[in-house]
């Protein structure tokens, strides 16, 4: 009997079809207390990372951009206030954290030009060259297979466009990444459990952060998928870094 294919979900290995119904349920649990969990989890740094991550990006009035994996909307409330006649889309394939988001935005009076779709980031439902900008934010690790989604991205990328990837890394000192492994398998789990009586998913994350590309692998494999140039730029000493991938 041929055996099955299987992927990682975290340091287990699951059956590949099994991954996106499993990190599903991880967001699921999470939607709720999902941004007190990142305030604690980083300290606040988070939305640092995400500021400097919107200046990179460089959204002009006119472009149309997509915020892939939007989670609870803290990209697109930046965003948004850049666009004036361009459109912004909201994109999730979890329906809870899409609805987080779409919630955030309508309480934050962020309306008119702004779209949301249900959509898994391997197979994207964008006519090719839509937008003018891209950006995933901590998403793109959860995802089953990061070369579809690398594809996928590149597709509905304009010419010219710029794809931005905001993604937890790897430290760059032994020390940083000593210390790191202790707060992310010790101080996670016990935060989730305290906070969203959910220490499991929180020791999903923790995984999943450690099975993630290192910062070399991921710039190999945007520039595989067929982006003309990637760079990246580390923050926090490696534990997040931003990929840069431009279309020519």
């Amino acid at each position: 009997m041929m055996k099955e294919d299987t992927i990682d979900f975290g340091f287990r290995k699951v059956r590949v079809d099994e991954k996106q119904k499993l990190v599903a349920g991880v967001f699921d649990s999470v939607a709720s207390r999902y941004d007190i969990m990142n305030d604690l989890m980083s300290l606040g740094i988070h939305r640092l990372w995400k500021r400097h991550a919107i200046s990179l990006l460089q959204v002009r009035d006119h472009h149309d951009v997509l915020d892939l994996a939007c989670g609870s909307g803290d990209l697109s409330l930046l965003i948004a206030p850049k666009l004036k006649s361009g459109q912004l889309t909201l994109s999730d394939i979890n329906d809870n954290m899409l609805a987080v988001a779409k919630n955030r935005l309508i309480d934050r009076g962020v309306v008119g030009n702004v779209h949301l779709a249900l959509a898994n980031a391997e197979s994207l439902p964008f006519q090719d060259n839509s937008f003018d900008r891209i950006i995933i934010g901590f998403g793109l690790r959860n995802v089953t297979h990061k070369d579809k989604a690398l594809a996928s991205i590149l597709r509905v990328l304009k010419p010219g466009g710029r794809a931005l990837i905001l993604e937890f890394s790897h430290p760059t000192s032994s020390l940083l990444s000593t210390w790191y492994d202790a707060y992310s398998f010790k101080m996670l789990p016990f935060l989730g459990k305290i906070i969203a009586n959910d220490s499991e998913s929180y020791r999903y994350l923790a995984e999943s952060i450690r099975m993630h590309p290192c910062q070399e692998s991921l710039k190999a494999m945007m520039l595989a998928a067929g982006f003309d140039s990637c760079h990246y730029f580390n923050l926090t000493g490696g534990i997040v870094a931003i990929h840069q991938g431009i279309k020519y």
